[in-house]
């Protein structure tokens, strides 16, 4: 065999064993979760999908959203650090797969969830335009507000109107004085899924009943542990977005113009979920 030869069988697999290499440190790797303490018995894992919000109690845990289907084992083992105590329920925010795609493998694990009547019917309808097959709704439903009681702890689901959908349930810890807002609260500016009900009117009213409630710490459905100051001002942006793109819509700008301008002013690049769901929107309910 010529040197020439030996040179290029050698490359080849040198190639070959790169890329096996970046393929077993990317995608054939679980994603990375962290569990992070909030207050006393309170946790939240953060990574690959919505802040799941963890609950310990003497009789097992509760959950706020379960993540994608993927999540499921590394949500297991983060709880497992947590306490050894069962997952018992799961309390969705909302339908959106990132939030209720692991119901499916809960379900197997003998685990009850919960979530409002609108977000289950979201589920069966396939509402969301980028979620894989196969997302499962919750057996249990409510409408205005429900409880869950466990081990001397009360967890309280609330649903107060429309917002990123048309089913957010804002979770309530009363012992700790602590939200779990779901994606009402989420990213640096809303995201309104109108093809799930969603509105930029009603959330920030939808915000207002919640800021009733005695609490100072807030969950967000993505990003950082904040407190009621931080809510408060999300909500207070949102009134400032809401204001200037009904400006713009009503100066006449077109659909293409007004993405255009939340690509400059906001930072919503031209393929997000922003682009495709919101500003169609958008164009119907602030005209």
């Amino acid at each position: 065999m010529s040197r020439k030869i030996v040179a290029r069988v050698s490359a080849g697999v040198l190639f070959l064993l790169l890329a096996l290499v970046a393929y077993t440190q990317s995608g054939n790797q679980p994603p990375k979760l962290t569990l992070n303490k909030v207050k006393d018995d309170l946790f939240e894992i953060e990574g690959d999908g919505g802040n799941v919000a963890v609950y310990v109690t003497s009789e097992g845990v509760i959950l706020i959203d379960d993540k994608f289907d993927r999540d499921h084992e590394g949500i297991v083992a983060a709880v497992k650090q947590a306490t050894p105590q069962p997952i018992k329920y799961v309390i969705s925010t909302h339908y959106h797969e990132d939030h209720s795609g692991g119901n499916v493998k809960m379900y197997g694990s003998g685990v009850d969830i919960i979530s409002t009547a609108n977000s289950r019917k979201n589920i069966l309808e396939k509402r969301q335009s980028n979620a894989t097959p196969g997302v499962m709704p919750a057996r249990i439903v409510f409408t205005d507000e429900t409880a869950v009681f466990l081990g001397g702890k009360e967890v309280r689901a609330h649903y107060y109107g429309r917002g990123h959908t048309n089913g957010d349930a804002i979770i309530y810890f009363p012992a700790l004085k602590v939200l779990h807002t779901g994606d009402l609260m989420a990213g640096t500016s809303p995201l309104v899924d109108y093809s799930g009900g969603g509105s930029v009117v009603e959330w920030t009213k939808t915000l207002d009943a919640a800021m009733q409630l005695d609490f100072d710490t807030v969950i967000p459905g993505h990003g950082a542990v904040t407190n009621k100051a931080g809510l408060q001002a999300y909500r207070d942006n949102i009134v400032k977005l809401r204001d200037r793109v009904t400006q713009q819509i009503r100066s006449g700008k077109n659909q293409t113009e007004l993405a255009k301008f939340m690509e400059t002013e906001y930072q919503w690049a031209p393929n997000s979920l922003q682009q495709q769901w919101s500003v169609p929107g958008f164009m119907t309910e602030l005209k």
